[in-house]
């Protein structure tokens, strides 16, 4: 990822409690010349499930659902904290998610109906969960 992307992410997760954000980076698949896309796409999926833990949450970061207010995100971080289960947040490849990612996951949360580049989808959910946890905690970050 670019140092923009690093720096970004970075300034938001450190925000956060220690234990409430880690980016836990997958290999793409092959995409060479006369690769097969739906294979490297299978291929990450496998590696996405693999690297959840266990009773985890699983969210699916994908543009078909609705997108969520920041309300909607509070809503949904305050259960995720009181349920006290790791939440694992899935960012597809560059074709999207493998249909065995999907399967994985209990929610579907869309940022945009736009499609983001992955780069930036790291900053946006960082900056996003941060707002979401300023507003549980009072912090005058989020000002609705």
């Amino acid at each position: 990822m670019p140092d923009w992307v690093d720096k970004g992410f970075d300034s938001y997760a450190r925000r956060l409690p220690q234990s409430l954000l880690r980016l836990k980076e997958i290999p793409l698949g092959n995409r060479g010349a006369g690769a097969d896309v739906e294979k490297a796409r299978r291929v990450e999926g496998e590696r996405l499930v693999a690297a959840i833990p266990k009773n985890s949450t699983v969210v699916a970061l994908e543009c078909a659902p609705a997108s969520w207010s920041t309300q909607k995100l509070v809503e949904k971080l305050k259960g995720w904290m009181l349920d006290g289960r790791d939440v694992a947040l899935l960012v597809g490849g560059p074709d999207g998610l493998s249909a065995h990612s999907l399967q994985k996951a209990e929610i579907k949360w869309s940022l945009s109906a736009l499609t983001l580049p992955h780069g930036l989808v790291r900053v946006v959910v960082a900056e996003q969960l941060y707002r979401a946890w300023a507003t549980l905690n009072n912090h005058p970050y989020h000002r609705a």
